[in-house]
């Protein structure tokens, strides 16, 4: 069982990560793997609509010279996708929207590679949008067939300079609870000897 977060904002260390961290702390509580992968700040091209990854059905994107089919290789591993994001302009970073676009895609033209998983969304703003940055991302969960857990309330955070949010404290209540009901989730989803239900209902 694993749980994979990512990292949108170009920052390792600031208010996302924070986030990510509460979530993923619960998580590891539960007895369940992490992994948190730093996206943000990376140079990732997005997507070049070419329909490679139709052609070729190899799980992977035609473009290869960034992190992004790594990052495709940790989705399908994984049980549950946590994805984080500061708001820019209302919505998530360039880095994280490149990244939905081509791992979403090829997982469409690979038979739904990412169907029932557990997908999560998390959220920073100084002020407002983070709502909208949560919808946007949770768009692409939803479309692939995956599972989406609620928390005590919407998965965002207010802090501008790194480690505000700590003193957000309903945020970090909502991110323990929601790294909590993914630890639930996965392991409610996974049959006793840990093989976990794929798509189509078998053991993957």
């Amino acid at each position: 069982m694993k749980v994979v977060a990512f990292n949108g904002s170009p920052n390792p260390e600031g208010n996302t990560a924070i986030l990510l961290m509460k979530v993923l702390s619960r998580v590891a509580r539960a007895g369940i793997n992490t992994e948190l992968v730093q996206v943000g700040g990376n140079k990732i091209q997005g997507c070049m609509a070419c329909y490679q990854c139709f052609k070729a059905k190899d799980k992977r994107c035609a473009i290869d010279d960034d992190i992004v089919n790594d990052c495709i290789a940790k989705m399908i591993e994984a049980d549950a996708i946590v994805m984080g994001t500061p708001t820019y302009f209302a919505n998530m970073t360039p880095e994280m929207k490149a990244l939905i676009d081509r791992a979403g895609l090829v997982a469409v033209a690979n038979e739904q590679l990412f169907a029932r998983k557990i997908g999560a969304a998390v959220a920073v703003n100084r002020r407002g949008g983070a709502v909208h940055a949560v919808d946007a991302i949770n768009h692409m969960f939803l479309m692939s067939r995956m599972i989406v857990p609620g928390s005590i309330y919407w998965n965002f955070g207010v802090g501008m300079r790194p480690g505000d949010v700590e003193n957000d404290t309903e945020a970090v209540e909502n991110m323990h609870d929601l790294g909590e009901t993914i630890a639930w989730l996965v392991k409610s989803l996974c049959r006793s000897d840990g093989q976990a239900v794929g798509a189509q209902g078998g053991l993957i």
